[in-house]
Order: structure tokens, then C-alpha cells, then sequence
């Protein structure tokens, strides 16, 4: 009987039967961490617009509320998935406030309705 626990798979024991046993967890995990930052990076331009930086805390709560939850779930993948989300919601607290500076330094659009929020 073959072992399992080798961290490697050698390429001299490369076949059909190790590609059908290759575990995709990984790589998974990755596209939806990128795809996540994906999804978050353009929220915050949208939320600084119609918003500004008022509404910082939503995004503390949610992250702290996923941070914890990842815990209660048992499932690996899962876990994984909503810490990445939580991550993903408490540093968009800090690119929040850095797209108020990049408005301010005019590489982004201001909302007109809030001119007076901008320090120009």
C-alpha cells in the first residue's frame, strides 16, 4: 500500500489514480479570496461616494462578527471563507478612509452633495 502522507506527490508517481486524489482546497480558497478583495475593493469607492466615511463601523461589526464566526464553523473551506471575508471587511475600514484622501487628492470623483466633507 502506497502512503498518503507525503507532503509531495513525486512526478516519477504522477497518473491518472494522484490526479484523481489531488486535493483543490488551496486553490479554491485563493479565487475566492480573490474574488472577495474583488468585490470589496470596488464597495469601498461606492460607499466613500454616497457616503464618505460615516458608516466605518458597519464594516468593524461585520468583520468582527465573521472573524468570530469562522470559528463556530466546522467545515475547513467554510472558515476559511468567511475569515477571508471578515479580513476583507476591517482593512476595507482603512481603504475607506484612504479613498477619502484619494477624492480629496482628486484621483477619484467627489460627490457633489458632499463637497463640504472634503478638505480641498
Amino acid at each position: 500500500m502506497e502512503k498518503t502522507h507525503d507532503f509531495f506527490v513525486p512526478l516519477s508517481k504522477f497518473s491518472y489514480k494522484t490526479i484523481m486524489q489531488l486535493h483543490f482546497t488551496g486553490v479554491i480558497i485563493a479565487i475566492c479570496t480573490f474574488l472577495v478583495i474583488g468585490f470589496f475593493h470596488p464597495l469601498v469607492i461606492k460607499v466613500e461616494y454616497h457616503s464618505g466615511t460615516r458608516y466605518w463601523w458597519v464594516f468593524l461589526l461585520l468583520g468582527l462578527a465573521s472573524l468570530i464566526g469562522a470559528f463556530f464553523v466546522a467545515d475547513v473551506f467554510w472558515s476559511a471563507i468567511i475569515g477571508v471575508v471578515g479580513a476583507s471587511l476591517l482593512w476595507s475600514i482603512g481603504e475607506l478612509f484612504a479613498q477619502k484622501r484619494r477624492v480629496e487628492k482628486g484621483w477619484f470623483p467627489m460627490n457633489p452633495k458632499r463637497k463640504d466633507e472634503y478638505n480641498r
